[in-house]
């Protein structure tokens, strides 16, 4: 079956699912919706049957799949309505606000006996394959430290991100993804603890930092981090191992990976005097102690995500995101709010 989809909410991510999901071969927009005169035009011009509810996108029989763009406290209420007209779901990330409301969302969609997934499209991120290669391929050797960071300058978030009573801040904007990239690279990995701060920067009601630090049960602590108002970013990945060091700085993947060189190798155990003082292990690393290399490369598509719910739905495939893996990231945002509350970690797996 081709799916032809509907979307529920046509602010910024609804056309960008209207743009994208069509590149995937079998995937047709039929019809969008929003409560939002101006939108519900903006959809018209661009050329697509428009809806002014929910219940009137959903009672389009030509619609078999929909896409829920709203916002996020919106996600249980419109994912059950769905299920219940026989609509196969999709929801933007987080799928819910708590893994109860995620389990009542899974219960009637198997009910109903159709498909639920979640678009965790960061998976398909290229740093993070990157990141994700060389853990699995052992390029680094041993890892021991990997750091994944967000910063941005832009300070105030927009529109009903703002606000608390519609799942605003942050921590459900990106600690999904930034999560589930972590989960994802090492799915045998439990957690072992962890530990959470969450601070309102700039906004009274919502968060706009988040710091979890994850002690992995093989070994790796795992430091991630999120700032709306970082004004000099850190590197988007530090990943340490004991046979060298790799450094993505953003999206664009640019970064290079750092292996000691003979020379430094061969250092005698001497004290050197430096700008802070005498020091024997800080010492400054002379030319040709410090080897770089380039990081591996990766290919993919956001795109993929729909061209994977498209096999599911035709009995090609499993699906990539699973339910009990989006429960999981779930449960992991709900320990870091416990955590930041208490300011203790919290044994967690």
């Amino acid at each position: 079956m081709d799916i032809h989809l509907g979307i529920i909410g046509y602010g910024g991510m609804g056309k960008w699912h209207a743009k994208n999901a069509a590149r995937a071969a079998g995937v047709k927009v039929a019809a969008v919706c929003d409560i939002d005169e101006e939108k519900i035009k903006e959809g018209t011009k661009d050329g697509f049957v428009t809806y002014s509810s929910a219940e009137e996108l959903l009672a389009d029989s030509n619609v078999n799949t929909v896409v829920l763009t709203v916002p996020n406290h919106l996600h249980k209420e419109m994912c059950l309505k769905a299920a219940v007209a026989k609509k196969n779901v999709i929801t933007e990330k987080p799928a819910a606000l708590s893994v109860a409301e995620l389990d009542e969302m899974e219960s009637i969609c198997k009910k109903e006996g159709v498909f639920l997934t979640v678009h965790q499209n960061r998976r398909w991120d290229k740093d993070m394959l990157i990141i994700k290669k060389i853990y699995e391929e052992g390029i680094l050797g041993k890892i021991f430290s990997i750091e994944s960071k967000l910063h941005s300058a832009n300070g105030y978030m927009h529109e009903w991100h703002l606000y608390k009573k519609y799942g605003g801040g942050m921590l459900y904007d990106w600690g999904p993804h930034l999560i589930d990239q972590i989960l994802f690279m090492m799915p045998n990995a439990k957690i072992k603890s962890l530990y959470a701060d969450i601070k309102n920067v700039l906004h009274e009601e919502v968060d706009d930092y988040f710091k979890i630090l994850m002690k992995m049960d093989n070994g790796i602590t795992v430091h991630i981090e999120l700032s709306t108002y970082m004004l000099k970013y850190a590197p988007r990945w530090v990943v340490g191992g004991d046979k060298g060091t790799a450094v993505i700085n953003s999206f664009a993947c640019d970064g290079t990976i750092y292996r000691t060189g003979k020379l430094l190798e061969k250092l005698p155990p001497q004290i050197t005097e430096t700008i802070a003082g005498p020091t024997r292990q800080f010492a400054p690393v002379p030319p040709g102690g410090i080897i770089e290399e380039p990081l591996p490369q990766v290919e993919s598509d956001w795109v993929d995500f729909y061209k994977n719910v498209r096999d599911v739905l035709n009995g090609k495939a499993e699906s990539l995101i699973k339910i009990s893996e989006v429960r999981r990231v779930l449960a992991v945002m709900e320990a870091v709010r416990r955590s930041a509350e208490s300011g203790e970690a919290i044994a967690f797996e």
